[in-house]
């Protein structure tokens, strides 16, 4: 199915922040962040079982358990199976760094792609959402070590596992699209040059945004743009650098990044546009991107990124940015720059 068709708007909610990504979050405020994007209309919502082993979606669950099924879409991700049992100390999350989920849930985490850890996964993700089904199913993280022997292993038990259950449930309509969730280009692409399965579309973390997007207009969104295969934007912050915060890539930004950051707020407030504005229109401007997903663990948040997505931007600062050498000469930029 093309996500554009099946996604309700151009702006939807990352729940990574609801499973304690860098910071515990109180129950209360996780609670009115999402009834605050309700409120303000937000009808896509994408989760998935590592984030905080279970506590995004568990979270995400009191929200939407209580809503008409019909009245919104969801997606979560497959890749790795939340366990009753515990474990003490540092887990392996895998790409996403050993701390990010440190106050998440204690729950033990299997990072498995096989058919029977998909199912498994599903069923999980199902009960801890409280609802009868989904939407969309992203194939999580399969781009650890990329050139190494555990990618290779990875991406074959994905491809004999976790890509064909879903392409069967959704040849069966009990799932309407199936794709790649992931913060690298090359699985995708790997993934676009399969006779089959054949995916819906792909969820892209932090990999195409106004701060770094130059690799994906390479091959990636040009193999997109052939196969009319639809892309959600994850990260459009870059992990928060470019919405006042300090990281990028799930850490501490390096002064290159930093440098690069103040030259496009300069450059935003000479024409008087907001940072985030600039950033969520930016990703938004290419024809394969159907949506886009900030996070937030605060309820103004929201309001803040539907504003960024409607702020009207002149044209001369698109012009200006292109002109800088920030962008791209690749990236298409809203008003035809």
């Amino acid at each position: 199915m093309n996500l554009s068709q099946l996604l309700p708007a151009r702006i939807g909610f990352g729940t990574a922040p609801m499973g304690n990504m860098f910071r515990a979050v109180p129950d209360d405020e996780a609670g009115a962040t999402l009834d605050a994007a309700w409120d303000d209309g937000i009808r896509y919502y994408d989760t998935a079982p590592l984030y905080g082993a279970g506590l995004a979606e568990i979270r995400l669950g009191g929200l939407l358990s209580g809503k008409p099924r019909d009245s919104f879409v969801l997606s979560t991700k497959v890749g790795r199976v939340i366990l009753d049992e515990t474990e003490d100390g540092a887990r392996d999350l895998g790409e996403k760094g050993g701390s990010l989920f440190e106050h998440g849930r204690p729950n033990k985490i299997l990072h498995q792609w096989t058919a029977e850890a998909t199912e498994r996964s599903l069923e999980g993700s199902l009960q801890r959402l409280g609802v009868d089904r989904l939407d969309i199913v992203w194939v999580h993280d399969i781009a650890q070590d990329f050139y190494g022997d555990l990618w290779l292993q990875k991406f074959e038990e994905a491809r004999t596992g976790a890509f064909r259950v879903l392409s069967r449930l959704r040849d069966e309509g009990v799932i309407k699209a199936w794709g790649l969730g992931v913060n690298r280009t090359e699985p995708i692409e790997l993934t676009l040059e399969l006779d089959e399965p054949r995916p819906d579309g792909f969820l892209l973390a932090g990999r195409y945004t106004l701060l770094d997007h130059a690799h994906a207009l390479e091959r990636l969104l040009p193999m997109a743009t052939e196969q009319h295969v639809g892309m959600v934007v994850g990260g459009p912050y870059s992990s928060g650098i470019l919405a006042g915060g300090t990281t990028f890539e799930y850490q501490a930004a390096p002064p290159a990044v930093l440098d690069k950051v103040a030259k496009l707020k300069e450059l935003a407030a000479r024409h008087g546009v907001g940072i985030k504005a600039a950033a969520v229109q930016f990703s938004l401007a290419h024809p394969v991107a159907a949506a886009v997903i900030p996070g937030a663990t605060k309820p103004s948040r929201i309001a803040e990124d539907l504003a960024a997505l409607n702020e009207r931007i002149p044209t001369a600062f698109w012009r200006d940015l292109r002109a800088s050498g920030l962008v791209s000469p690749l990236a298409p930029l809203p008003d035809g720059v």
